[in-house]
């Protein structure tokens, strides 16, 4: 898939996603604002993925697929990203739900 300059980098990520995994749920959250960005940045996201692909596969193995499908995204700008990836049956039993992300230490451990 080649990138479209003029398209945000939450929407690629999110076209990428969906294309490979055919998720049941997929939310592609900006977190930049909370951290020590400039504003509008698009540095860190967090993604909740639901998806059948990911049955009798380890968070692990889960992980490195997506890592290897936003390989050129996280070489060139995002800098964080927190993956919440499930199968439907495991979605279900969270009642639907995903963790929310760490707080932001920022540079030198001040919270921002």
């Amino acid at each position: 898939m080649v990138a479209n300059a003029s398209q945000s980098m939450q929407d690629r990520v999110s076209q990428k996603l969906q294309t490979a995994f055919e998720p049941s749920h997929l939310d592609v959250i900006n977190e930049s604002h909370q951290h020590n960005v400039l504003p509008g940045s698009e540095s860190h996201f967090k993604v909740v993925l639901v998806s059948d692909k990911f049955e009798n596969k380890r968070m692990l193995a889960r992980h490195r697929e997506i890592y290897a499908i936003l390989a050129d995204e996280l070489a060139g700008g995002i800098h964080a990203l927190a993956l919440h990836t499930y199968t439907q049956k495991e979605w279900d039993e969270l009642a639907n739900t995903a963790l929310k992300s760490p707080a932001c230490r920022g540079v030198g451990g001040v919270n921002r």
